[in-house]
Protein backbone atom coordinates (compact mmCIF):
# COMPACT_ATOMS: atom_id res chain seq x y z
CA UNK A 1 0.00 0.00 0.00
CA UNK A 2 1.47 3.22 -1.13
CA UNK A 3 0.59 6.21 0.86
CA UNK A 4 1.60 9.89 0.90
CA UNK A 5 1.49 13.47 2.58
CA UNK A 6 1.82 16.34 -0.01
CA UNK A 7 1.86 20.11 0.29
CA UNK A 8 3.17 21.20 -3.38
CA UNK A 9 3.16 17.93 -4.83
CA UNK A 10 6.76 16.52 -4.93
CA UNK A 11 6.26 13.50 -2.35
CA UNK A 12 2.38 13.27 -4.63
CA UNK A 13 4.55 12.78 -7.68
CA UNK A 14 6.99 9.78 -5.66
CA UNK A 15 4.08 8.07 -4.76
CA UNK A 16 2.44 8.03 -8.17
CA UNK A 17 5.93 7.21 -9.65
CA UNK A 18 6.05 4.63 -7.07
CA UNK A 19 2.67 3.35 -7.86
CA UNK A 20 3.07 2.98 -12.01
CA UNK A 21 6.83 0.07 -10.97
CA UNK A 22 5.58 -1.92 -8.62
CA UNK A 23 1.75 -2.19 -9.68
CA UNK A 24 -1.33 -2.68 -7.25
CA UNK A 25 -3.80 0.36 -6.21
CA UNK A 26 -3.58 3.88 -6.96
CA UNK A 27 -1.60 5.60 -3.88
CA UNK A 28 -3.73 6.59 -0.62
CA UNK A 29 -3.71 10.40 0.04
CA UNK A 30 -2.87 10.99 3.72
CA UNK A 31 -3.52 15.03 3.20
CA UNK A 32 -7.74 14.20 2.78
CA UNK A 33 -7.61 11.23 5.70
CA UNK A 34 -5.96 13.90 8.39
CA UNK A 35 -8.32 16.38 6.71
CA UNK A 36 -11.59 13.79 7.70
CA UNK A 37 -10.25 13.77 10.81
CA UNK A 38 -10.80 10.11 11.83
CA UNK A 39 -7.32 7.57 12.02
CA UNK A 40 -7.78 4.65 9.79
CA UNK A 41 -7.49 0.84 10.61
CA UNK A 42 -5.07 0.01 7.49
CA UNK A 43 -4.68 -3.52 5.89
CA UNK A 44 -2.10 -4.41 3.32
CA UNK A 45 -1.54 -7.56 1.08
CA UNK A 46 1.99 -5.93 -0.13
CA UNK A 47 4.57 -3.39 2.29
CA UNK A 48 3.53 -0.03 3.43
CA UNK A 49 5.25 2.70 1.42
CA UNK A 50 5.33 6.00 2.96
CA UNK A 51 6.19 9.16 1.09
CA UNK A 52 6.53 12.59 1.96
CA UNK A 53 8.33 15.77 2.33
CA UNK A 54 11.11 16.68 5.08
CA UNK A 55 10.09 19.63 6.91
CA UNK A 56 13.59 20.68 8.99
CA UNK A 57 15.40 17.59 8.35
CA UNK A 58 12.25 15.30 9.48
CA UNK A 59 8.83 13.45 8.85
CA UNK A 60 6.16 16.70 9.44
CA UNK A 61 4.79 16.12 12.80
CA UNK A 62 1.69 16.15 12.01
CA UNK A 63 1.77 13.48 9.33
CA UNK A 64 3.77 11.16 12.35
CA UNK A 65 1.08 12.31 14.76
CA UNK A 66 -1.45 10.70 12.79
CA UNK A 67 0.15 7.57 11.92
CA UNK A 68 0.71 6.65 15.14
CA UNK A 69 -3.34 6.58 15.71
CA UNK A 70 -3.68 4.76 12.71
CA UNK A 71 -3.36 0.56 13.06
CA UNK A 72 -1.77 -1.39 10.44
CA UNK A 73 -2.66 -5.09 9.27
CA UNK A 74 -0.78 -7.44 7.27
CA UNK A 75 2.28 -7.14 5.34
CA UNK A 76 4.29 -5.57 7.91
CA UNK A 77 6.92 -4.21 6.71
CA UNK A 78 7.54 -0.25 5.18
CA UNK A 79 9.43 1.91 3.53
CA UNK A 80 10.08 5.46 2.97
CA UNK A 81 10.80 8.03 0.59
CA UNK A 82 11.20 10.97 2.23
CA UNK A 83 11.59 14.31 -0.34
CA UNK A 84 13.95 17.16 0.40
CA UNK A 85 15.39 20.24 -1.22
CA UNK A 86 19.05 19.49 0.29
CA UNK A 87 19.17 16.07 2.92
CA UNK A 88 16.89 14.51 5.29
CA UNK A 89 19.42 14.68 8.40
CA UNK A 90 18.86 11.56 10.71
CA UNK A 91 15.23 11.22 9.80
CA UNK A 92 15.39 7.31 9.45
CA UNK A 93 16.35 7.21 13.25
CA UNK A 94 12.59 8.68 13.75
CA UNK A 95 11.45 6.56 11.12
CA UNK A 96 12.55 3.48 12.61
CA UNK A 97 10.83 4.67 15.96
CA UNK A 98 7.61 5.15 14.04
CA UNK A 99 7.90 1.43 13.29
CA UNK A 100 8.22 0.59 16.53
CA UNK A 101 5.28 2.08 18.02
CA UNK A 102 2.60 1.35 15.06
CA UNK A 103 4.16 -2.43 14.88
CA UNK A 104 5.67 -2.14 11.44
CA UNK A 105 9.48 -3.45 9.74
CA UNK A 106 11.36 -1.04 8.96
CA UNK A 107 12.81 -1.68 5.78
CA UNK A 108 14.65 1.73 4.54
CA UNK A 109 14.65 5.50 4.07
CA UNK A 110 15.43 6.74 0.41
CA UNK A 111 16.30 10.27 0.40
CA UNK A 112 14.61 11.97 -3.03
CA UNK A 113 15.79 15.44 -3.47
CA UNK A 114 12.97 17.59 -5.61
CA UNK A 115 12.77 21.24 -6.24
CA UNK A 116 13.10 23.30 -3.25
CA UNK A 117 9.40 24.41 -2.22
CA UNK A 118 9.47 26.16 1.20
CA UNK A 119 9.16 29.52 -0.13
CA UNK A 120 8.80 31.17 3.06
CA UNK A 121 12.44 30.65 3.62
CA UNK A 122 14.39 29.81 0.56
CA UNK A 123 13.78 30.33 -2.82
CA UNK A 124 11.88 28.48 -5.48
CA UNK A 125 14.54 26.93 -8.22
CA UNK A 126 13.51 28.65 -11.74
CA UNK A 127 10.97 25.79 -14.43
CA UNK A 128 13.91 24.99 -16.00
CA UNK A 129 16.14 23.64 -12.41
CA UNK A 130 12.83 22.40 -11.42
CA UNK A 131 12.51 20.72 -14.53
CA UNK A 132 16.53 19.20 -14.45
CA UNK A 133 16.10 18.25 -10.30
CA UNK A 134 12.92 15.89 -11.36
CA UNK A 135 14.62 14.21 -14.11
CA UNK A 136 17.72 13.18 -11.89
CA UNK A 137 14.73 12.29 -9.34
CA UNK A 138 13.53 9.64 -11.86
CA UNK A 139 16.21 7.76 -11.56
CA UNK A 140 16.45 7.37 -7.70
CA UNK A 141 12.93 7.32 -7.59
CA UNK A 142 13.19 3.83 -9.98
CA UNK A 143 15.74 2.84 -7.86
CA UNK A 144 13.70 2.75 -4.76
CA UNK A 145 10.87 0.82 -6.63
CA UNK A 146 13.22 -2.01 -7.46
CA UNK A 147 14.31 -2.28 -4.23
CA UNK A 148 10.48 -2.62 -2.84
CA UNK A 149 9.64 -5.24 -5.55
CA UNK A 150 12.14 -7.49 -4.40
CA UNK A 151 11.73 -6.70 -0.76
CA UNK A 152 15.24 -5.56 -0.36
CA UNK A 153 16.46 -3.68 2.38
CA UNK A 154 17.01 0.49 1.34
CA UNK A 155 20.58 1.76 3.24
CA UNK A 156 19.99 4.45 5.32
CA UNK A 157 22.80 7.12 4.99
CA UNK A 158 24.25 8.70 8.21
CA UNK A 159 22.80 12.15 8.91
CA UNK A 160 23.10 14.77 11.26
CA UNK A 161 20.71 14.14 14.77
CA UNK A 162 21.02 17.57 15.46
CA UNK A 163 19.87 18.37 12.64
CA UNK A 164 16.49 16.46 13.12
CA UNK A 165 16.69 16.60 16.68
CA UNK A 166 17.56 20.15 18.34
CA UNK A 167 17.13 22.15 15.14
CA UNK A 168 13.54 20.54 14.01
CA UNK A 169 12.40 21.43 18.06
CA UNK A 170 13.51 25.07 17.17
CA UNK A 171 11.81 25.10 14.05
CA UNK A 172 8.77 24.22 15.07
CA UNK A 173 8.55 26.35 18.15
CA UNK A 174 9.67 30.00 16.28
CA UNK A 175 9.13 29.15 12.26
CA UNK A 176 5.72 27.39 11.70
CA UNK A 177 3.30 29.97 12.84
CA UNK A 178 -0.01 31.04 10.23
CA UNK A 179 0.13 34.19 11.43
CA UNK A 180 1.90 36.02 8.58
CA UNK A 181 -0.14 34.28 5.84
CA UNK A 182 -2.25 37.31 3.99
CA UNK A 183 -3.87 38.46 1.32
CA UNK A 184 -1.95 41.31 -0.91
CA UNK A 185 -3.99 40.50 -4.26
CA UNK A 186 -7.49 40.68 -5.36
CA UNK A 187 -8.87 37.27 -4.22
CA UNK A 188 -11.24 35.66 -6.85
CA UNK A 189 -13.05 33.08 -3.68
CA UNK A 190 -12.72 30.13 -5.30
CA UNK A 191 -11.88 28.49 -2.07
CA UNK A 192 -9.02 26.31 -3.18
CA UNK A 193 -6.75 27.70 -0.44
CA UNK A 194 -9.46 26.25 2.30
CA UNK A 195 -9.80 22.94 0.30
CA UNK A 196 -6.21 22.16 0.18
CA UNK A 197 -5.36 22.79 4.22
CA UNK A 198 -5.32 19.35 5.89
CA UNK A 199 -5.31 20.96 8.91
CA UNK A 200 -8.44 22.80 7.91
CA UNK A 201 -6.93 25.92 9.34
CA UNK A 202 -8.44 27.76 6.33
CA UNK A 203 -11.97 28.87 6.88
CA UNK A 204 -13.63 31.37 4.65
CA UNK A 205 -15.08 34.71 5.59
CA UNK A 206 -17.37 36.66 3.00
CA UNK A 207 -15.51 34.34 0.55
CA UNK A 208 -12.02 35.41 1.87
CA UNK A 209 -9.32 33.14 3.84
CA UNK A 210 -9.29 33.69 7.63
CA UNK A 211 -6.04 31.55 9.27
CA UNK A 212 -6.29 30.02 12.29
CA UNK A 213 -3.17 28.90 14.53
CA UNK A 214 -3.32 25.19 13.08
CA UNK A 215 -0.52 25.02 10.45
CA UNK A 216 1.83 22.77 9.44
CA UNK A 217 4.24 25.12 6.54
CA UNK A 218 2.89 22.76 3.84
CA UNK A 219 2.82 25.74 1.64
CA UNK A 220 -0.12 24.50 -0.21
CA UNK A 221 -2.30 27.02 0.48
CA UNK A 222 0.34 30.03 -0.87
CA UNK A 223 0.94 27.82 -4.27
CA UNK A 224 -2.73 26.51 -5.66
CA UNK A 225 -4.01 30.24 -5.48
CA UNK A 226 -4.34 30.51 -8.82
CA UNK A 227 -3.69 34.35 -8.80
CA UNK A 228 -1.41 34.66 -6.40
CA UNK A 229 -3.33 36.30 -4.13
CA UNK A 230 -1.83 34.88 -0.89
CA UNK A 231 1.93 36.05 0.61
CA UNK A 232 3.16 35.11 4.01
CA UNK A 233 4.57 38.34 5.35
CA UNK A 234 6.73 39.83 3.40
CA UNK A 235 9.20 36.68 2.48
CA UNK A 236 7.41 35.06 -0.10
CA UNK A 237 6.78 38.99 -2.22
CA UNK A 238 8.24 38.49 -5.80
CA UNK A 239 8.89 34.27 -5.20
CA UNK A 240 8.14 32.01 -7.97
CA UNK A 241 5.58 29.85 -6.70
CA UNK A 242 5.82 26.30 -7.52
CA UNK A 243 3.89 23.16 -7.71
CA UNK A 244 4.46 19.89 -9.49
Amino acid sequence: MIMYFSGTGNSKYVAERISEQVGGPAPVSLNELIKSGRSEEFESGEPYVFCYPTYAWRMPHILEDYLRKCSFKGDRRAYFLATCGDSVGASSEYAKKLCEKIGLKYMGLQAVVMPENYIAVFNCPSEEKCTEIVEKAKTVIDNAAAMIRDRAVIIDRPGSKILSGIVNSLFYKFIVKAKPFHLEKDCISCGLCAKSCALNNIELTGGKPVWGNNCTHCMACITVCPVSAIEYGKKTQNKRRYRL
